[in-house]
């Protein structure tokens, strides 16, 4: 049975355009996505808040729009849910933290906003973390006995599962990367940036954490170009965003780029069937691109000292007002150390670049474990964070247990496009998501 058969399983882009063309009703849509929800989220605890009537309602007005001949954006109709650290109005948003438990913001995030502005209808809220004291654990689509890792974690397994097209996460070390990975599915982290942070919960400063992105994460590559313009750009209230043109994936010509790859570095250890998938991915490149080769950057390997630093630095709780997440105990002078350090990290990757467009690795040291097994470090998506760089996780691969195995895509700053394109090129090549059996 094909992928596309289920509607559930179809792509946004696929629903989207079917959806103006009168071959399916928003309706439709909404509740097969709502019916495979109770099918599978009893088991995956992916999506801790459902707003079906309302996104029934949602519907019914967009098929309704439709048959008026008013004015439909490019995901009218297309039903998405949110990562529960990302705001929704009038709906809760937690975080995972009991403190918060009856937490409600009044406006949507930024990147929410868009999305419904774009015509696109919630379906609800999805689980944060692995486990949390508000909403318990989430397990993973292909092995209930494993785990999706985090953050992103109910967003990754309930698209994974079929139960919405596609999601906002975030990310700041890996969080739509690693569960995208874990899960199957593809997972991009835009150049930061790009994507205004505004709604995010916990507030995040983006002079003070350049590292944190929202994103979106999909079953298919296309998905992820979809919504990208979509939530992109100035919002006049995140001082960060950058009025960058966003190019158009479908004209990078992949046979010009050079790509440098790597699986294997210090502070990295990847099992077998991690280092292979890596490798063949870089196979299926050298086939098409103008030069691939090993080749590992500079220092790669500090950047876990440089984030472990910046974890001991303070944040504050509120946008407004400096309200210290935490204690503290680092002196100026070692704040200023951490600062030069890290731009000193960013300055060797960037002089990298020069010679790279794009640079290949794995996701992860390893595929998703069983729950309360070690998961490994995350040596592959940490540096990235550091430099701000736009990331596509995406699947290449199956561990000998039948869990999926992903690659990221590194491109240079703003050419998200380029992400996207070798993105697509892996995906046509190996498969990408995986229905579940």
């Amino acid at each position: 049975m094909s992928n596309q058969n289920q509607i559930y399983y179809r792509s946004a882009t696929t629903l989207a355009r079917q959806i103006r063309e009168g071959e399916i009703t928003a309706e439709e849509v909404v509740q097969a996505c709502l019916k495979r929800i109770e099918a599978v989220n009893p088991k995956l605890n992916a999506v801790v808040q459902l707003a079906a009537d309302q996104a029934l309602a949602a519907a019914r007005a967009a098929d309704y729009a439709l048959a008026y001949e008013q004015p439909v954006g490019p995901l009218h109709g297309v039903p998405f849910t949110v990562k529960d650290w990302i705001d929704t109005a009038d709906f809760p948003c937690t975080g995972g933290d009991p403190n918060f438990a009856n937490r409600r913001p009044q406006e949507d995030a930024t990147a929410v906003a868009r999305l419904r502005q774009a015509g696109a209808i919630l379906l609800g809220k999805t689980n944060v973390i692995i486990d949390n004291e508000v909403y318990g654990r989430t397990n993973n689509p292909y092995n209930l006995a494993y785990s999706p890792t985090g953050s992103s974690s109910g967003e990754a397994a309930i698209i994974a599962a079929g139960g919405s097209p596609f999601g906002l996460g975030s990310d700041s070390g890996g969080s739509i990367r690693q569960p995208a990975h874990a899960c199957g599915i593809a997972g991009l982290k835009p150049t930061t940036g790009r994507v205004p942070l505004t709604g995010h919960f916990p507030f995040i400063s983006a002079v003070n954490d350049p590292r944190t992105t929202i994103g979106p994460m999909a079953r298919y590559v296309e998905d992820l170009a979809l919504v990208l313009p979509i939530i992109s750009g100035p919002d006049w209230r995140d001082a960060s965003v950058i009025p960058m043109p966003l190019a158009n994936w479908r004209e990078v010509d992949v046979t010009q780029l050079r790509v440098a790859f790597y699986t294997h570095h210090p502070t990295a250890k990847p099992t077998p069937a991690t280092d292979a998938t890596c490798r063949h991915a870089a196979q299926v490149l050298a086939n098409v691109c103008a030069r691939v080769e090993a080749a590992l950057p500079p220092r790669i390997e500090e950047a876990y000292a440089i984030s472990r630093d910046y974890w001991q630095r303070p944040e504050s709780a509120s946008a407004d007002t400096w309200v210290p997440d935490g204690e503290f105990s680092l002196t100026s002078e070692a704040v200023e150390r951490h600062l030069f350090t890290w731009d000193r990290f960013r300055r060797s990757l960037i002089q990298f670049m020069a010679d790279y467009d794009v640079i290949l690795t794995p996701v992860a040291e390893r595929p998703a474990v069983p729950h309360g097994e070690d998961e490994g470090g995350i040596p592959y998506t940490l540096p990235y964070s550091l430099t701000g760089w736009p990331c596509l996780s995406l699947r290449a691969g199956t561990s000998p247990d039948g869990m999926p195995i992903g690659v990221q895509i590194v491109a240079r700053p703003w050419r998200d496009d380029v992400a996207l394109a070798v993105g697509q090129v892996l995906e046509q090549a190996l498969g990408g998501w995986q229905q579940l059996a």
